[in-house]
């Protein structure tokens, strides 16, 4: 991995790392979407993101037919926007689930590492992209206020990054 990507899988994971929830989006068998909210475990080094989440549910279904997927992130008070598309797989790794295991997973497994229903999405990110501005909603005003008296496009509105793994 170069260190252009290694940096920005970093800056991915600072902007992520606050928004613990994040709405994974799949195709169901009918064609259509369908988002739900998810917490994220872990972004790793080589872009991989982990969640928890039950072998009963369907969404492991929409996964297993059609593994590409999206997560968006966001934190308005922030102005923070994250989106994220790549592949995904649910896996069932006791050694990953154990070293990811919180207290607020065990809400949602009752039987621990030993439910039988306990399994991982490992979501392997292939494009993300995010926004942040940086400055509060009354600078980003200005910008913009600035922008439309001058007659061109806002500038310094904040930081905005494709990245492509």
């Amino acid at each position: 991995m170069s260190a252009a990507t290694h940096n920005s899988i970093q800056h991915l994971r600072e902007k992520i790392q606050s928004i613990r929830i994040g709405m994974l989006t799949t195709l169901n068998r009918d064609m259509s979407l369908s988002s739900r909210p998810m917490t994220q475990q872990q972004l790793e080094e080589d872009g991989t993101l982990w969640f928890f989440v039950s072998d009963q549910m369907q969404l492991t279904e929409d996964i297993d037919s059609f593994p590409k997927i999206n997560v968006t992130f966001a934190n308005p008070a922030d102005s923070v926007y994250v989106t994220a598309s790549g592949n995904a797989e649910i896996v069932k790794d006791r050694e990953k689930a154990k070293a990811l295991w919180n207290p607020m997973v065990a809400v949602w497994f009752p039987g621990g590492l030993d439910d039988p229903h306990l399994a991982l999405i490992k979501f392997n990110i292939h494009y993300a992209e995010y926004w942040d501005a940086h400055s509060n909603t009354m600078m980003q005003l200005f910008a913009i206020a600035k922008a439309a008296v001058v007659g061109e496009r806002p500038k310094d509105t904040g930081e905005h990054e494709k990245i492509e793994f």
